[in-house]
């Protein structure tokens, strides 16, 4: 791993007393070594602001404000990400900049796990929830949680790697940060493997029919997503395992392919396959399996 750049005449090119621009120093005394974008950056911008209306109409209209509110919190986090690196195009030293990419780009797919978990719940007591191993609730009171300890990670560790004054406490930052994906990425397994295997005990129940063509639409769609974030979190993982000095963290190509294509995608297919449809009171809640009618709200 490089080491920080020494630079004469009191200059400094990462941190908070960063005081370098790039009449004062080469580019590649920055941390990223690159220029961000300003197209790609904007286009994102756009990509996400656009989703985040969508998820607010589909919100409104299907009265699924649990799974609203994390959509929409991911999507503001992606906005404010971007356009952190638009102003590290202009300034690539600029220390705000780079802690507001960093950050907020890092720790928004956390939100759009947040309201995928909330999903299999509402599948489970829309379809029949006498089949599921466990009670619907226990998977709010792991899942939920065990995400926010993820988000905590992933903050800190980039907060504390950005503040730091030099390799070593830059690394430890990073780790910190690499727990937090790692722990994601397990966590997000977990939860594939019991919505998988509910889904199977469906199959084999005379629930089945009720996983009719809508309900498949969505969870292709669901399941998609799901996939485009663990290949983001993967990148991520390979990208950070040697810190912010590596080659893999000064590839804006792979990066703009593998975080800022994937989780656009992800959004995307969370629009395209929204829940409400499917587990929205407007979709004949009162003919559920057993009786009961969907609880909107936390979907």
């Amino acid at each position: 791993m490089s080491h920080l750049p020494q630079l004469p005449n009191g200059l400094i090119a990462f941190g908070p007393l960063a005081n370098c621009t790039l009449e004062l120093c080469p580019l590649e005394a920055s941390v990223l070594h690159y220029q961000p974008y300003v197209g790609a950056s904007a286009a994102f911008i756009a990509a996400f602001a656009l989703c985040l209306f969508a998820h607010v109409a589909q919100g409104v209209y299907y009265r699924t404000w649990g799974f609203m509110s994390c959509m929409v919190a991911g999507c503001i986090l992606e906005v404010l990400g971007y356009g952190g690196r638009i102003i590290i195009h202009d300034n690539p030293f600029d220390f705000s900049g780079f802690l507001m990419q960093i950050i907020c780009i890092t720790v928004s797919p956390v939100f759009f796990c947040s309201a995928i978990y909330v999903l299999l719940s509402q599948v489970i007591n829309k379809v029949d929830r006498s089949i599921s191993r466990f009670s619907p609730k226990l998977f709010y009171c792991v899942f939920i949680p065990v995400d926010i300890i993820s988000l905590v990670l992933q903050a800190v560790g980039g907060a504390f790697s950005s503040t730091a004054s030099n390799v070593d406490a830059v690394q430890v930052g990073v780790n910190i940060s690499l727990a937090g994906l790692v722990f994601q990425v397990f966590t997000l397994l977990a939860f594939c493997t019991l919505f998988v295997d509910y889904l199977l005990l469906c199959r084999k129940s005379p629930s089945w029919p009720l996983i009719d063509k809508p309900m498949r639409f969505f969870l292709t769609f669901f399941f998609l997503s799901i996939a485009l974030i663990l290949l983001r979190c993967i990148y991520r993982i390979v990208e950070l395992h040697d810190g912010y000095f590596s080659h893999w963290f000064r590839d804006q190509d792979l990066f703009i392919v593998f975080e800022s294509v994937i989780m656009c995608l992800a959004v995307i297919c969370l629009n395209v396959g929204h829940p409400g449809p499917v587990l929205s009171g407007k979709r004949n809640s009162g003919d559920d399996k057993n009786g009961e009618t969907t609880e909107t709200a936390e979907a």
